[in-house]
């Protein structure tokens, strides 16, 4: 198998687009109204982190709609709630800031992109700000914005993301139970780590 290693290699596949293209024009450099308006009806941001040395990561933030705040036209904050505590993205985004964000609104096909510079701070009046039902984030993720841009749907379309009648029956799938005890070789039950994983839910949500 040969593999493409240079960007006129990959143009020669690929056609150029024109500064005309709207491809290119519709990247702005600050949140105009509809981005704001689109990251404040979303529940759900994936965002990729890199720690420098080609160790990278694709992490999933949500929670209710509007989680994430647009402090102003270039900023916007990320609460971090309770989770397991690896920190991967945390701990990239101090050796590397760079990070990439995909903002989704379940039962739209287009998405929203922005790229930044992240850092985290325990700021008390940001996480004060953030907090849901009187539960303040552990940090705050505060991304200086250097692009945004609407994403088109053709990813979700192809998909059919969200198109119930698409969907696998979770009945006949795994278990993240049963999975774990195969994976780690559990001595527990798959019911047991199952159960043991909704109380974890039911009381670390926030």
């Amino acid at each position: 198998m040969e593999f493409i290693t240079t960007r006129d290699e990959l143009r020669t596949i690929y056609k150029t687009p024109r500064l005309t293209d709207g491809s290119i024009r519709k990247e702005l450099k600050t949140l105009d109204g509809h981005c704001r308006s689109f990251i404040g009806k979303s529940p759900f941001v994936l965002i990729g982190s890199s720690d420098g040395a080609g160790n990278a990561d694709v992490t999933p933030k949500g929670d209710r709609p509007g989680f994430v705040a647009v402090l102003d036209e270039k900023t916007i904050a990320i609460p971090d709630r309770p989770g397991n505590n690896r920190l991967d993205t945390l701990e990239n985004i101090l050796l590397n800031p760079s990070v990439g964000l995909l903002f989704l609104i379940p039962g739209m096909n287009e998405t929203l992109r922005v790229n930044g510079d992240a850092r985290i701070t325990v700021d008390a009046a940001l996480r004060e700000r953030l907090a849901v039902d009187g539960k303040a984030p552990q940090s705050v993720v505060v991304v200086t914005v250097k692009a945004a841009y609407m994403h088109c749907a053709k990813a979700f379309m192809r998909s059919e993301l969200w198109k119930p009648e698409s969907w696998y029956d979770c009945a006949t799938l795994p278990t993240l139970g049963q999975i774990l005890r195969d994976q780690l070789a559990l001595a527990d039950s798959a019911e047991a780590t199952d159960r043991w994983l909704d109380e974890e839910y039911r009381e670390t949500m926030w």
